[in-house]
């Protein structure tokens, strides 16, 4: 690997990360648009529920992985370009990775605390979390209004941050692209 990659753990966070998110966000599509009802009578009671255990399953290991990259970002920190990046393509990547770090860990957070003021379990695979906070229908109909718009941001980042790496790759055909690469 080149020198001015991202260290191993980093990248395999990176990718595990970008995987689970973009199932998650098209997961969400669905419960959003067809909701618990129409899911119900699109796949089964059985199904459904198993289909909102997972994506609140991967939520917290988004969460735990995010905490784990966080963590990793700052004891390791992230290596220098080879060659120095342009100011503004500087200042977009710092802003579009900034916001990707806030979005990942609001967002599960904002998921948790709506399904808790729902009322609904916590659900961590085989286990449930506490709720943190208590019911209350309003509070969790806002909570869950803004994980829509933090969904909506990722997706809108996640278009951002794709362009950027094939403008690097195919147009400017430098290493940028290569730093986060795990070939």
């Amino acid at each position: 690997m080149f020198s001015d990659s991202y260290s191993l753990i980093q990248r395999l966070l990176h990718w595990s990360i970008a995987i689970i998110v973009i199932c998650l966000l098209a997961i969400g599509l669905v419960l959003d648009e067809l909701g618990f009802e129409g899911l119900k009578n699109s796949v089964g009671i059985d199904a459904t529920n198993m289909i909102y255990k997972m994506h609140k399953s991967f939520g917290i290991v988004i969460l735990i992985l995010m905490l784990l990259r966080i963590a990793c970002r700052l004891l390791i920190g992230r290596p220098e370009y080879s060659e120095p990046l342009h100011p503004f393509q500087r200042i977009a990547s710092e802003s579009v990775h900034g916001l990707f770090y806030i979005c990942l860990v609001a967002m599960p957070v904002l998921g948790w605390l709506a399904t808790a003021a729902g009322g609904f379990p916590v659900e961590f695979f085989a286990t449930n979390l506490p709720g943190l906070i208590g019911k209350d229908q309003e509070l969790s109909k806002t909570l869950f209004e803004w994980h829509g718009i933090v969904g909506t941001a990722l997706m809108v980042l996640i278009c951002v941050h794709v362009l950027g790496a094939l403008y690097h790759w195919l147009a400017l055909r430098d290493r940028v692209m290569g730093r986060m690469s795990l070939f």
